[in-house]
């Protein structure tokens, strides 16, 4: 009714904006594709690896910057732990929500290029509003409206990749380490960079390589063209118990990752480490993490996907003890390599399984929504309650805690395995 549309216009001129761009990158497609629904031919594919390569080189050396500094650089400000978990988690919980609205809407309009690039240039342009305030408050605002077109990026990503491979997404390990290496060098670089400067430099390297990767992403190929344009996750996804026990056990699995994601950093200063430490160790674990990636291809052909996401909650359980137990440098860096299957192998595994999982007019909300449960609410959880008790029991007892957490996943995760009464299936089962 005509009172209704009066009511709700901001709506109505958004959903018509995008519906134009979308109608304009659809005809750019049917020109530039000649109408083909396949996403890319081999040759095509191989000559477009090199964008979605950049695109993982520059989002996890932005990554390499945040992680190991930007809650150091909270801490150097004054701000208390608890204040730095309530920022962590609130960046957390956008995660958790706008992956999905993005996942939906590019999915019913068959729009995902377009939105991937709009959210790449308004998340660069509101970083730099990091640069002109120190209030907690103002800051908790503007990690909102960033984090509402960050959230989308990796997700969308994720769903290229899938996408550019086609029959070889066992090779997709291959072209994530792009990102490792880049965190990898950004990491020790940075270590340095930060001992010798403010810890400040990092609010202008992270918009001049958001600004970057922003500009690289309009070269980001089209989707594939779908018939069926309206997403739905059942029963292909939502609708199977697999995979809301994989929701509920990668949910646990990042909860534990809290204390590390969240404090990690702060740890090492507090124990008496440098800039230069705290960078070698973040490029420690990214360096075992490039080699699990480059050779992913030959772990999924020998172990199921389901034995590579057990393992891996086993390797985390030890990882969080030897960290609940260090305060010296040799026992830190050991548990940093084991990174390599935490991080690593979880989460191909994970990436693979839900691509499996998901049906083909909902891939990019398939990601989302894994993306959304496990480093939204699950690292959501894991910043609160890191936050709340960081300064009452310190890093060594969290990462106890951790490891409980980590424990609890892999048994719901082994036990929904049991209940299936099968063989794993392999990264090529339907």
């Amino acid at each position: 009714m005509g009172g209704r549309q009066e009511a709700y216009p901001g709506a109505g001129a958004f959903r018509k904006g995008l519906f134009l761009v979308c109608c304009a990158d659809s005809k750019r497609r049917e020109l530039t594709q000649g109408g083909d629904r396949s996403m890319t031919t081999p040759a095509q594919a191989r000559s477009l690896g090199w964008v979605i390569r950049s695109q993982y080189f520059l989002y996890f050396g932005v990554l390499g910057i945040f992680l190991p500094f930007f809650n150091l650089y909270c801490h150097r400000i004054g701000f208390s732990g608890m204040q730095i978990g309530v920022l962590s988690a609130l960046r957390s919980v956008v995660s958790v929500v706008f992956p999905l609205v993005w996942g939906i809407l590019a999915d019913r309009y068959d729009c995902r290029r377009p939105i991937f690039i709009f959210c790449q240039f308004a998340s660069t342009a509101l970083w730099g509003l990091f640069l002109f305030t120190t209030d907690f408050h103002l800051m908790l605002a503007i990690t909102v409206g960033y984090g509402i077109f960050f959230a989308p990026l990796i997700p969308f990503l994720e769903t290229f990749t899938m996408e550019v491979l086609g029959a070889r997404k066992q090779a997709y390990g291959k072209i994530r380490a792009w990102g490792s290496i880049s965190f990898i060098l950004t990491v020790l670089v940075l270590g340095k960079i930060v001992d010798l400067f403010s810890i400040r430099v990092i609010l202008y390297l992270i918009l001049a390589g958001a600004f970057l990767q922003a500009l690289v992403s309009l070269l980001m190929p089209a989707p594939s063209r779908r018939k069926q344009l309206t997403p739905t996750l059942r029963p292909g996804l939502a609708g199977r118990k697999e995979a809301l026990v994989f929701f509920l056990s990668a949910f646990l699995m990042l909860v534990s990752h809290g204390t590390y994601y969240g404090f990690f950093s702060i740890h090492l200063a507090e124990l008496g480490f440098g800039g230069t430490f705290i960078g070698a160790a973040w490029a420690l674990a990214s360096s075992a993490e490039i080699i699990m990636m480059i050779r992913s291809d030959v772990l999924f052909k020998r172990f199921s996907l389901e034995k590579v996401l057990l393992f891996s909650f086993a390797v985390a359980i030890l990882r969080w003890l030897l960290l609940a137990a260090a305060s010296s440098p040799w026992p830190i860096l050991a548990a940093q390599l084991l990174h390599a299957v935490t991080y690593g192998s979880f989460h191909m595994a994970s990436i693979l399984f839900i691509d499996r999982l998901a049906p083909d007019n909902a891939k990019t909300l398939g990601q989302a929504l894994n993306n959304a449960v496990t480093y939204g609410l699950g690292m959501m959880v894991g910043f609160f309650v890191n936050g709340f008790f960081y300064e009452t029991i310190g890093a060594h007892a969290l990462f106890v805690f951790s490891a409980l957490t980590a424990l609890a996943g892999g048994l719901i995760f082994a036990a929904g395995c049991l209940r299936r009464r099968g063989p794993s299936a392999s990264i090529a089962a339907p």
